[in-house]
């Protein structure tokens, strides 16, 4: 690998780690304020938001710029998301402007790498940047645990700095603080990301850049191997993106966990999606990534199976596993979503894409899951209809596929043939 994918990957931890401890100090902080329970469901769905409703215009604004740039301008906007929770912005209003940021941080950041690296580095790349962002998951949402903790909290609380008065009350405000620092660290990375020597593409006028957007989102739909692809990452990240609130209220129910007892458990699945994924990089190749489809029926069914633990020593292992599917499932499904998107449309224009389905569908999910919550129906309804409803879906999917190679095989075996011939 080239030395600037490992700057990349640096300023991705870094970012992500501050995204996910952020959650929990949002998470806490609505808690703390007495919010009713839905509120902490719609931190996910309202973190999606921009992801969607900007989608088609972070994907041409990283194709205009060099992506590193684009990257530190993103960490700044989520900067201005965390001094926003600290001077009483609600928080689900200000956690939305970090999803902000991030939505323009992810198609410079997943661009970035079909500019710098052959494709038949892409699945191995992949594989690390998914590895070492589970990775920032798991400490992500342990550190945010501990900062809000009542030890790590109230000794941030008797810090004392002469001459300086931050106004921070509360164990989540002063991890939010913290976080700032993260976000600081992960922008001096973006500062130091290589320029990769592609063209810059202009930014089509704003009569174009709906159509424009529209048009790639059609193509990639359309493409026999991009339109599966496209669905199970969507559905993925869609179930993936809620499992962090969907596993600490199941905690409380199931084995009465605190919030920073039960991060533990969000780290714990994230310990298994990194293995899965480093494991998927080593074994899985472009080629046959479609082979792993029936992995996410069986995500969608240990989800729902989650109902019947209640015991911490059953709960680990199987929670690892669980992970474990969802890393293998999407190493190999991400990087031929991303090849088939370069190939038609340009890094950054695909990204975006696949940004807006997938986060389309975590605030579609959320927006179920914060549905059932504000119904009042219990965590173990909840959890079961959500695991199924995941299952039922990636069948379709699967049938799916099964049609297009009954009735189109001829133009898959040639895009496979492409794929094939580019791991040389």
């Amino acid at each position: 690998m080239q030395r600037g994918f490992y700057t990349i990957m640096a300023a991705q931890f870094f970012s992500s780690l501050a995204d996910n401890a952020l959650f929990v100090a949002a998470y806490q902080l609505l808690r703390y304020d007495g919010a009713p329970s839905w509120q902490g469901a719609a931190l996910v769905p309202l973190f999606a938001f921009f992801y969607v409703v900007l989608a088609p215009f972070v994907g041409a604004f990283a194709d205009r710029f060099p992506k590193g740039r684009v990257m530190f301008m993103s960490n700044s906007i989520k900067v201005v998301g965390c001094l926003m929770l600290l001077f009483g912005s609600h928080p689900l209003i200000a956690y939305s402007v970090v999803g902000l940021g991030a939505a323009a941080y992810s198609p410079a950041k997943y661009g970035i790498l079909t500019e710098l690296l052959p494709p038949s580095q892409l699945v191995k790349a992949n594989g690390w940047i998914e590895g070492l962002t589970i990775l920032s998951i798991i400490m992500g949402n342990v550190l945010g645990g501990v900062l809000v903790g009542p030890k790590v909290g109230d000794w941030l609380l008797d810090l004392d700095f002469p001459l300086i008065d931050f106004d921070i009350a509360t164990a989540p405000e002063a991890a939010i603080a913290c976080m700032i620092a993260v976000y600081v660290i992960a922008a001096a990375f973006n500062l130091r990301i290589p320029h990769t020597g592609v063209a810059m593409q202009p930014i089509p006028t704003a009569t174009h850049l709906l159509p424009d957007f529209w048009h790639c989102n059609t193509r990639l739909w359309k493409d026999k191997l991009g339109q599966i692809s496209l669905a199970t990452t969507t559905l993925f990240w869609g179930a993936a993106g809620n499992l962090k609130v969907i596993v600490i209220a199941w905690a409380a129910a199931a084995m009465s966990y605190s919030v920073t007892e039960a991060t533990t458990l969000v780290g714990v699945v994230g310990i298994g999606t990194a293995a899965g994924a480093v494991y998927a990089s080593m074994r899985a190749s472009l080629d046959r990534a479609t082979n792993v489809i029936p992995l996410g029926i069986g995500m969608g069914v240990a989800v729902a199976m989650m109902i019947f633990i209640t015991k911490l020593w059953i709960a680990v292992p199987f929670l690892i596993f669980l992970g474990a599917i969802g890393g293998y499932l999407v190493v190999p499904m991400n990087a031929l979503l991303q090849h088939r998107g370069h190939m038609l449309m340009g890094a950054g224009r695909s990204i975006a894409v696949q940004n807006f389905n997938e986060q389309a569908a975590i605030l579609a999910l959320g927006g179920f899951y914060t549905l059932m919550t504000s119904l009042e129906l219990s965590i173990y309804a909840s959890v079961a209809l959500f695991g199924l409803l995941v299952a039922g879906f990636m069948y379709l999917i699967g049938r799916w596929h099964k049609s297009n190679t009954i009735h189109h095989s001829a133009e898959l075996n040639r895009l496979l043939a492409i794929a094939r011939s580019e791991k040389h």
